[in-house]
This record gives structure tokens, C-alpha cells and sequence, in this order.
């Protein structure tokens, strides 16, 4: 009989929110968004009170407010939540063996094999308690045999709750919510199994395996596994890819200045994309020069979350101008991101508005669909596209 196991699914409820609350109490109870401003900005984040009125990420501020004109617009200081992140990061890091950070307020935790010592649910039970008196940040949990069940189990348990789904309790659990609350179920697939009158989980459980691959395919199985609580996905450690880099040597050494400038564009451009194809973020910024001579500098930066060049190209620049003596041409330069982190798109929506959340989905649409510096910043035109370092393990 194989061991049961203890999936912990931690998530920081309305993170951003929560944060900003922290500094400012009198926000405390009220409908806040978070994001651009009120006219081309987008709803990067909001609170329960603002939800109520149907308000969401991803959803323009003018749209948000007519939903919810009293709500109180807060442009973000993103570096609070990298900030606070990153001390969550920590308290799980010296609490439990083994964990999985998914964004930077998700969490999953492996407490399998503990119950021979402790209580697991007790241990996830100590350790929220110690993030929310250690950040004062209020947070949920959901424990269960698997890792789609947990974090089900959160979301049911917010805000500021925890829920254990006991082994053999997970069918019971699922069967009365709505097709909807299954993570990775798109709106294409609910509208087609409400077309067969499957609304609830409980309906999906009666349906035959067989019949779900005739009409989805192999996501048939997906769906028929999710909706059993059958998910054997491990956990994987923190140690996984933690970097991004590239560099280029130049065939004649090189001190102008805007030369430089315009392979690191071109550099940067290329790294932000890939990073928001693989649905990460950076939080640590850095350059890397090599002389003539061989003799290397490297320079860097902690800069909150992002995966946008806009907000990486200034930086990089900014490097440039601390690490370069001037006066000495340069035989390769390279620019690395790392603190890596998965998450979602919404961490940018700080620092963007509308139209520029278009333009980076249509240029990673056209450069993921035709290959790479097929549209990029006039800047980097002239420098082609390089082959890049894979994934380094930090």
C-alpha cells in the first residue's frame, strides 16, 4: 500500500492588497483596486469588498470603477510586494523539508512521511500562524492527498482559513462545486460540458472516462483525473531553474556607447520574452562585461518582480554606466536575470495600462509565432538574434 501523502496548498490572501493594508489601515473593510490609473490603466489587483461588485484582475480601471465607483484606486509600490514575498519565502524555507514556490504569494508543501513524527495538519496549521503574526499578512491553506484538491481546499477555505481533505474525502469534497473551480478547466471546455448538461463536479464523476476522451482527447484524461482527485504531480523543490542569461562577443572590441546600449536592448528584449512565455518573473538584474584583456566585471541589482523591458531596459543600462570604465573597449557583454520566479503577467499591470499590455501580447504573439526579433524596439535591430544559454540551475 503506498504511503499517504500531505500536500499543503498556501496562498496569501488578496496579497497585493493585503500588503498595501499593512501600511495603511484605514483600507482596512473597504473596496480597494490596485493598478493603473482610472482612465488607460488596468486592475492589477483587488479586495473582497471590490470583488463583490464583480470587479477582477486583468480589467480596466475605467470599466472597474463604474462597477464599483467608491472603490479606492492605489497606482501599487510593487517593490513592497517583492519585499514581502520574498520574507514569506523565508519562513517556509526554514520551516519544512520541502516546498514549491508558484508565484509569488502560492506555495505548495510536501509533508509526506512527517505523520511519524508530527501531525501534518497541525505543522500547516503552526506555520500559518507564524507567517501571519511574523508579516502580519493574512493567509489560507487547503491539505489533501494531492496538489489539485489542496489548492481547491484554499480556495474554499478563504479568506483567512485552512481546510484539511481527508484521504478518501476528496470525491465528497469536489462533487457539489461547480465545473468552474477545477484549476486549468478554460471557459471553452465548461461551455461545452454544460452543452451536455454536466454543471457540477459530482456530474463530471458519474461521466465515463471513455466518453471524455471521445470528445476532449487526451485532456479527457485531465478532466476525468481533476475531477476524482486523482493527482500523483510531485512536488518539485525551490533549487529548479533559477536563471536566464545571454551574452555576445563582439568580433572587433568595442567602446561606443551606443553600440553596447544597443545589443543590451536587443539582449533584454529577447529575455523578457522568453521569461513571459515560461510564465516567470526576475526580482535580480545583472550585466556582465569582459575586457580585451579577459579581465570580467559583473554588476547587479534587486528590482521588484517583473518579466517587462521596459521596466529592465533602464536598469540594464544603469549597470552599464556603474560597471564600464570607459575608456576600455569591450570584447563581450552579457546580461542575466535571476531569482526567478512563476507568476503570472499581473505582477507588470503595477507599472503598465492598457495599451502597452496589448503591444507586449501582440509582439510575444508575432515573435512566439515567427520566431524571435521578428518585431522588437528599433534599438535592437540591427543586432540579430543570438542563441540563448537555457535555464540555469541557481
Amino acid at each position: 500500500m503506498d504511503a499517504q501523502r500531505h500536500i499543503v496548498h498556501i496562498d496569501l490572501d488578496s496579497f497585493f492588497v493585503s500588503v498595501e493594508r499593512k501600511f495603511n489601515p484605514s483600507l482596512i473593510g473597504k473596496a480597494v483596486i490596485i493598478g493603473g490609473s482610472a482612465d488607460r490603466g488596468v486592475v492589477a489587483s483587488c479586495s473582497y469588498e471590490a470583488r463583490a461588485f464583480g470587479v477582477h484582475s486583468a480589467m480596466p480601471t475605467r470599466q472597474a470603477l463604474k462597477l464599483c465607483p467608491h472603490a479606492i484606486v492605489i497606482h501599487g509600490t510593487h517593490g513592497r510586494y517583492s519585499d514581502a514575498s520574498r520574507q514569506v519565502t523565508e519562513i517556509i524555507h526554514r520551516s519544512v523539508p520541502l516546498y514549491q514556490k508558484t508565484s509569488v504569494d502560492e506555495f505548495y508543501i510536501d509533508l509526506s512521511g512527517m505523520e511519524r513524527f508530527h501531525n501534518p495538519y497541525q505543522l500547516a496549521t503552526d506555520l500559518r500562524q507564524r507567517v501571519i503574526s511574523e508579516t502580519g499578512l493574512p493567509i489560507s491553506f487547503g491539505m489533501a492527498s494531492g496538489r489539485t484538491v489542496a489548492k481547491m481546499a484554499t480556495n474554499q477555505a478563504k479568506p483567512n482559513g485552512q481546510l484539511w481533505i481527508k484521504a478518501g474525502e476528496e470525491k465528497a469534497f469536489l462533487a457539489p462545486l461547480n465545473i468552474r473551480k477545477i484549476p486549468g478547466l478554460g471557459e471553452h471546455t465548461c461551455q461545452k460540458l454544460y452543452q451536455y448538461g454536466i454543471e457540477k463536479i459530482g456530474d463530471l464523476q458519474k461521466v465515463n472516462i471513455k466518453f471524455l476522451e471521445a470528445v476532449f482527447g487526451k485532456a479527457g484524461t485531465y478532466i476525468y483525473n481533476k475531477a476524482n482527485g486523482i493527482d500523483d504531480a510531485e512536488i518539485v523543490s525551490h533549487t529548479g531553474r533559477k536563471s536566464i542569461s545571454t551574452e555576445t562577443t563582439f568580433h572587433n572590441d568595442v567602446k561606443d556607447i551606443r553600440t553596447l546600449e544597443n545589443t543590451l536592448v536587443s539582449m533584454t528584449e529577447e529575455l523578457a520574452g522568453k521569461l513571459r512565455r515560461e510564465n516567470k518573473v526576475s526580482s535580480c538584474l545583472a550585466i556582465k562585461i569582459r575586457y580585451a584583456n579577459f579581465e570580467t566585471h559583473t554588476q547587479q541589482q534587486k528590482i521588484p518582480l517583473t518579466a517587462a523591458e521596459h521596466i529592465l531596459i533602464p536598469g540594464i543600462k544603469n549597470l552599464l554606466k556603474k560597471a564600464w570604465n570607459q575608456h576600455r573597449p569591450i570584447r563581450l557583454i552579457g546580461v542575466r536575470l535571476s531569482d526567478l520566479c512563476t507568476g503570472s503577467y499581473q505582477i507588470n499591470l503595477f507599472e503598465d495600462n492598457e495599451e502597452r499590455i496589448r503591444l507586449y501580447q501582440a509582439m510575444d504573439h508575432i515573435n512566439f509565432r515567427y520566431g524571435d526579433k521578428t518585431i522588437c524596439r528599433a534599438a535592437g535591430m540591427e543586432i540579430g538574434a543570438r542563441t540563448f544559454n537555457p535555464f540555469i540551475k541557481g
